[in-house]
């Protein structure tokens, strides 16, 4: 068991972490979720003090690791970490970089060394790689190999930074497919992810954190289907939506573009889906609405249905109704005729978020089957 009490770690003109407390039980699975820069790295990286916290306590197993007179080398025994960008040795074999770790801090044999690295590398795949060199390897092997040197030193508990960040889209299922494994293990997990649909399947608990500091938590159906706190229910549904406001003809559209490429790769949706959001958007928005207003007030917001398997994009606007049946885009209509189209064209009153008499259009591509 791990007991957090009051831990704060402070920089110079930064604090990422403020007065966090919480208690992980032996056996725990915990997402650790929340945007960027709210101590999700640092608070995996204080608990077994790669960063020194500035105060608290940390207890693992009742003993207090941040008293001086712990020896925390003996702690980080029982405490293995995965990193982000792998960290394995680039001058060294594969199997060289499981056994190092096991005969320089277990005192075990090289034979030792060796029998559990090559065991471990069968368990992930990677049995015939032993020889290779990690410059030799996919980003997706490497990280798979820093799983087993972690698993090597037989952790009771193993801290996940973002295993799967560095990783291009198609790697990403075969590290996830190794951590499940350890899930079932019994081990006590932490895992920093942006992948929501993974921390969703494999974690008892979830963190949402803010702040510096655990702002909700909740079990998977809590935090992604019913979240308590407006901040927590805002970055739940920004994780599949992609919103924008748009007050000024001078928008930039390649903002939108850009954010839409990686979306899309991280919900595998296909890119003749996403022309037709590029198509849609510019038609509506630069040839429609910006001709009729000075000053567009239009909200646009894409979202993709992984249930469903269904994507949409959405204009809700104040202004003059805009018929999109009368464009002569042709392109644009030979879309709208698609029958994996679907088309809703309304016009709304007295909504709590928009003004009365504006109008909401919305396209929902269905995949082909």
């Amino acid at each position: 068991m791990i007991e957090i009490r009051n831990l704060t770690k402070e920089y110079e003109g930064v604090t990422p972490l403020k007065d966090l407390s919480v208690t992980i039980n032996d056996g725990d699975i915990i997402a650790v979720i929340g945007p960027s820069g709210t101590g999700k790295s640092t608070f995996l990286r204080c608990i077994n003090l790669l960063e020194t916290p500035t105060a608290g306590q940390i207890l693992v197993d009742g003993e207090d690791i941040t008293d001086p007179k712990c020896d925390i080398n003996e702690v980080r025994k029982k405490m293995g970490m995965v990193f982000q960008s792998f960290n394995l040795f680039g001058h060294l074999t594969v199997i060289e970089n499981i056994m190092n770790p096991q005969i320089t801090l277990l005192g075990r044999s090289r034979q030792e060394a060796y029998d559990k690295g090559m065991d471990l590398l069968d368990k992930v795949g990677l049995y015939a790689k032993a020889l290779n060199y990690p410059d030799e390897l996919s980003g997706g092997q490497q990280q798979r190999i820093a799983i087993a040197r972690t698993l090597a030193m037989d952790p009771e508990i193993i801290l996940f930074d973002e295993p799967t960040s560095a990783l291009d889209p198609s790697m990403i299922g075969e590290v996830q497919s190794i951590i499940r494994m350890i899930a079932k293990t019994g081990r006590t997990m932490m895992i920093v992810t942006h992948e929501m649909d993974f921390a969703k399947k494999i974690a008892n608990r979830v963190f949402f954190m803010d702040g510096g500091n655990i702002y909700e938590e909740g079990t998977p159906r809590e935090i992604f289907n019913n979240p308590k706190k407006e901040k927590t229910r805002r970055f739940v549904k920004r994780m599949s939506t992609l919103s924008y406001r748009i007050e000024s003809r001078e928008f930039n559209f390649e903002t939108v573009y850009e954010e839409l490429q990686p979306y899309a790769e991280k919900l595998l949706i296909e890119n003749e889906r996403i022309s037709k959001v590029q198509i849609a958007l510019e038609e509506i928005c630069v040839n429609n609405l910006f001709l009729n207003e000075e000053e567009p007030n239009i909200y646009v917001s894409i979202d993709y249905s992984e249930k469903s398997d269904v994507l949409s994009l959405e204009f809700k606007y104040k202004g003059t109704h805009y018929d999109p049946s009368t464009s002569d885009n042709a392109l644009f209509m030979s879309i709208l005729e698609e029958p994996t189209t679907t088309m809703v064209d309304e016009v709304l009153e007295n909504s709590e978020k928009w003004y009365d008499n504006h109008t909401m259009i919305e396209y929902r591509w269905e995949d082909e089957k």
